[in-house]
């Protein structure tokens, strides 16, 4: 294996593909055919001795892929500041792949990362997923940054503990009185409909299962991919749901909302992960998240 002679035009396929998930998304975004996209990955492949990439539907990347496309991103990074320092292409704009919580994103992240999108010249690519699974798209490659539930730094990066996010099982009176007239108890929560963000989420599931005996299936849950609408749902009674405090602290006092399991409350670690060579801008975007995540975190 010779790392002395990476060819960056080959990374860069292995990149769009992973990112774009499909192909033919890579081809247009490269401004080349999908055989040659597939050519520059079969390349590169070639020069490792391994495959660097699963034809999985979507694609995703091997180990040895992960790894390569961990070292681009930052090399991305640090190519953009050089540029900027030699006053070549200063207007550049740089992606940030950053995987977060949703409900980190809906309550205090936006904050934390304003001062940097109001000085700097910036593109955010999002990836919104369970924070328990954030840390696998920078373990992939595919982010330069996470949050997550996960203390475990991966090689090569950093990880720091932000603190508490505290969530409260809610629900709307009419929702209460139409389930749970006989208390929230293992018989009322196998008709009553749960909310989950998707297949991985582990903190409605691993509740049920640990106070209740409960397990997927067993009741009705609806999945839903945003933490605005858990919010939303549950107010239009559709629902009872795991919340973040800071989504409901308001509907909590003005009594649209009830805590109905007063003495339950989750609390999930938080964490952010970067890479220790993520160039400046990304040192910059790590402290002004630590820094404030630090003041709102419990």
């Amino acid at each position: 294996m010779d790392l002395s002679n990476i060819d960056y035009k080959l990374l860069k396929a292995l990149d769009a593909v992973v990112t774009e998930q499909s192909f033919e998304r890579a081809a247009q975004r490269l401004f080349i055919t999908q055989s040659a996209v597939s050519q520059r990955i079969k390349l590169l492949e070639k020069h490792f001795g391994e495959p660097l990439l699963i034809r999985s539907s979507p694609p995703q990347s091997s180990n040895l892929g992960r790894l390569l496309l961990g070292h681009y991103q930052r090399v991305l990074q640090l190519e953009v500041e050089l540029n900027q320092q030699l006053d070549l292409q200063s207007n550049k704009v740089q992606t940030l792949p950053l995987a977060v919580n949703a409900d980190s994103l809906a309550s205090w992240l936006i904050t934390a990362l304003s001062p940097l999108l109001q000085e700097k010249n910036v593109q955010l690519n999002l990836f919104v997923q369970d924070e328990s699974t954030t840390w696998e798209r920078m373990r992939s490659g595919e982010a330069l940054a996470c949050l997550s539930s996960k203390a475990k730094a991966i090689s090569g990066s950093d990880s720091h503990f932000l603190g508490y996010m505290e969530y409260v099982c809610v629900a709307s009176p009419e929702f209460i009185d139409r389930f749970f007239k006989q208390g929230v108890n293992k018989q009322t929560l196998q008709l009553a409909p749960a909310m989950s963000f998707d297949q991985s989420d582990d903190i409605h599931l691993a509740f049920l299962r640990e106070h209740f005996q409960l397990q997927m299936g067993q009741y009705p849950c609806h999945t839903v991919r945003s933490s605005e609408a858990f919010v939303d749902i549950t107010l239009a009674s559709g629902a009872y749901s795991f919340n973040s405090i800071f989504n409901v602290q308001s509907h909590l006092k003005s009594g649209r909302l009830i805590d109905i399991l007063p003495d339950y409350k989750l609390r999930v670690p938080l964490y952010w992960h970067c890479w220790q060579l993520g160039g400046e801008l990304m040192q910059q975007l790590s402290e002004q998240v630590i820094t404030y995540a630090r003041q709102v975190l419990k």
